[in-house]
């Protein structure tokens, strides 16, 4: 009986290209250390440092943890003069990223029914992002005032997707058991994974990601725009209100 419901949120719930976004998101960073380090030589450290969190399997730390042992080495400046930079970044230019997205469509309007409904709902978003980048991430589709149960972010998570051991530790932190949870993502690979780990997974197509790295059989396939219905026959008496 599913109970919780875990969205993706980049490509899923968030209509952009990651790969489009995270691109716009590195230039304008590497903007704010032009003066001391080259632009690709800023980017190439950055993504590294983000590959050892992705990479990471000690349970002992988060990925936040993870990432401060890993940058400050690689770029050659401290965490105590890299952090403001980042915490003004992320107050002011990061916020502009989010202009000009195309329609989020029926998302808020699926999440208050979700809500309505009863379920417990995740934000089970890859956590390599801060969590007050991805509050603003969700203020971009105006659903950032929901009562979430967890928004997965890289101070709390101690693993990335596609490790299983992130689904893991999210359903221990739920405190659920793997048949009560549903994964809706758009990535085979990282969100469709879950599924190996008895989760209930669901495919969303829109902007459909798969590397043919992973070959599992989503429970359910579905366009954004048909989630409210495939949600509502999830519905009984005692998962639903």
């Amino acid at each position: 009986m599913i109970k919780h419901l875990l969205f993706d949120l980049d490509g899923t719930l968030l209509p952009i290209d990651l790969d489009f976004f995270f691109d716009n998101y590195l230039t304008a960073l590497s903007a704010k250390f032009s003066t001391v380090i080259a632009e690709e030589e800023f980017k190439a450290h950055l993504l590294a440092s983000t590959m050892a969190m992705v990479k990471n399997d000690d349970p002992t730390l988060t990925n936040e943890e993870v990432f401060w042992q890993d940058f400050p080495k690689r770029i050659g400046f401290p965490r105590s003069f890299l952090e403001p930079v980042l915490l003004k970044f992320y107050n002011h230019e990061y916020r502009l990223l989010g202009e000009n997205l195309p329609p989020a469509g029926p998302v808020r309007t699926l999440l208050t029914s979700v809500f309505q409904l009863g379920f417990s709902v995740t934000i089970a978003t890859n956590p390599i992002f801060p969590l007050y980048a991805l509050e603003e991430r969700l203020a971009w589709i105006n659903c950032h005032d929901f009562p979430y149960r967890l928004i997965t972010s890289m101070e709390q998570m101690h693993y990335c997707k596609p490790n299983p051991n992130y689904y893991r530790e999210l359903l221990d932190l739920l405190g659920a058991k793997a048949e009560e949870c549903m994964m809706i993502g758009n990535d085979i690979e990282e969100d469709m994974v879950a599924g190996l780990l008895g989760l209930k997974t669901c495919l969303v197509t829109d902007r459909l990601i798969n590397r043919g790295r992973l070959r599992v059989k989503p429970d359910y396939t579905c366009l954004l725009v048909e989630l409210p219905q495939m949600i509502n026959q999830l519905c009984t008496g005692t998962s639903c209100d």
